[in-house]
């Protein structure tokens, strides 16, 4: 298919070029561990192909982080993973580190060579075993749950897609269908057995898990932390504020009602077209320490192969890299 955000690259200065890569950079990669390396090992396959929805969407530093955070909202109106997050992370303490992980997450689950990814997907993993308590209700609750995996898997899938085709550019339904499945080799690895597989089984998934999920002083209490936090460099912190308020806007209109989330917690209406043109700009932003990028590289990809159709369309055996 032909992307709609396939255009040319974004011609900045070189000097902001070099500010903003720098800056993704230090914002993707936790000063306190190696930063992980997109580029090796040389020809290793990532779990998602190149010409992949996934690739599109995960490029785009607007989706990742609208959608990153109308994931956690959703997450956090069920209970026991509420409880899970908030009582066994660091959101509370060193919410910049946390975001930092997650995304970080994000994206070597897309983009990483594959033996990296389920190196780090089996970590993970061993982590959410050790995860057990009980909810404020005195319900027991374990982190590799299957139910509950489903629905965080669910819950990021649904952020990043609608992120993305809410604010960067339009997906057909055949797309959004394709960047569920697209995401079930992952979702496997991570235990969610029952991940949704296409929009139709998001769907039903929402619907049956709503009547087990409340409002709770905790969404408020992380919405004010995301917003606030030093995750931007200082001259973007108001577009921060603007993106986190993005991301209640597309959390569905019934589970807003339910968590009492009101129309001054998501964007006026001048605002969504604002987003919209930093959306679509920023989908057109080339970084080469991006992990993007540097995974076209491992791949023996040319930079710009996520932003040009032209050279998307002379390298049509890219889905067998």
């Amino acid at each position: 298919m032909a992307h709609p955000s396939l255009s040319t690259p974004l011609r900045l200065p070189w000097f902001v070029r070099r500010w903003v890569d720098q800056a993704f950079f230090e914002r993707l990669q936790p000063s306190s561990r190696p930063a992980v390396d997109f580029s090796h090992p040389r020809g290793e396959p990532a779990l998602v192909a190149p010409d992949s929805i996934a690739w599109q969407v995960f490029k785009n530093p607007v989706a990742l982080y609208v959608g990153g955070v109308a994931a956690v909202i959703l997450e956090l109106a069920e209970p026991s993973v509420r409880a899970g997050v908030w009582d066994h992370s660091t959101f509370r303490t060193d919410p910049v580190t946390r975001l930092q992980r997650t995304g970080l997450a994000a994206m070597v689950t897309v983009y990483g060579a594959r033996s990296k990814a389920e190196a780090m997907i089996a970590g993970v993993g061993r982590a959410h075993g050790q995860v057990t308590g009980r909810t404020s209700t005195g319900k027991s609750y374990r982190a590799d749950d299957v139910e509950l995996l489903n629905w965080v898997q669910a819950t990021a899938s649904f952020g990043f897609v609608e992120a993305y085709r809410h604010f960067v550019h339009p997906l057909s339904e055949v797309d959004v269908d394709r960047f569920y499945a697209e995401a079930g080799s992952a979702a496997r690895r991570y235990g969610a057995l029952q991940a949704p597989a296409c929009d139709a089984d998001r769907a039903r998934l929402f619907e049956a898990m709503r009547p087990g999920l409340e409002a709770s002083p905790t969404i408020f209490a992380f919405l004010d932390i995301v917003g606030s936090a030093a995750a931007f460099p200082r001259p973007l912190r108001a577009l921060q504020r603007l993106l986190t308020r993005a991301a209640v806007d597309i959390t569905p209109a019934w589970l807003r009602d339910d968590l009492g989330l009101k129309a001054e917690h998501g964007l006026r209406p001048w605002e969504r077209p604002l987003i919209q043109r930093v959306g679509r700009q920023a989908d057109r932003l080339l970084l080469p320490s991006s992990p993007a990028v540097q995974s076209c590289r491992r791949l023996g990809l040319p930079d710009n192969y996520l932003y040009d159709m032209h050279v998307r369309a002379s390298i049509p055996s890219a889905r067998e890299v």
